[in-house]
């Protein structure tokens, strides 16, 4: 019996999901587990392949990827559409530098900054 990594793993449901060359793209988190020089190639095959016309659904909680690797995002909250535009619209909009932080913004219901003071208060009773 082989056991492979996670990260060879996602390569090859990556491949498997590129084989037949398809016009629509549907991805949820697909850089999970891949190496560094893995995720560079996979950033840039995505950016060649929407060049080409290609529909890329890239589904993602890290932000910092989504802000390299996408033209357009869709921000959920609590099963709602919260925001639909350009990263560099959204920036503008919100007068925010980053999609982090736009993401807090139209999401969070409560002061983070608190809730971490919380947390750390109960580690330290």
């Amino acid at each position: 019996m082989t056991f492979y990594s996670k990260g060879m793993r996602q390569k090859i449901l990556l491949s498997a999901a590129l084989l037949h060359n398809p016009d629509v793209l549907i991805l949820d988190e697909p850089m999970s587990g891949l190496d560094v020089g893995a995720a560079l190639v996979f950033r840039e095959l995505l950016q060649k392949l929407a060049a080409q016309g290609k529909a890329i659904l890239f589904s993602s909680h890290v932000l910092e990827v989504v802000e390299k690797v996408c033209s357009r995002v869709v921000i959920l909250s609590q099963g709602r559409v919260v925001a639909d535009d350009s990263i560099d619209r959204l920036r503008e909009l919100m007068q925010l530098p980053s999609l982090e932080d736009i993401f807090a913004q139209l999401t969070q219901e409560r002061d983070t900054a608190a809730a971490a003071d919380r947390i750390i208060e109960v580690m330290q009773s």
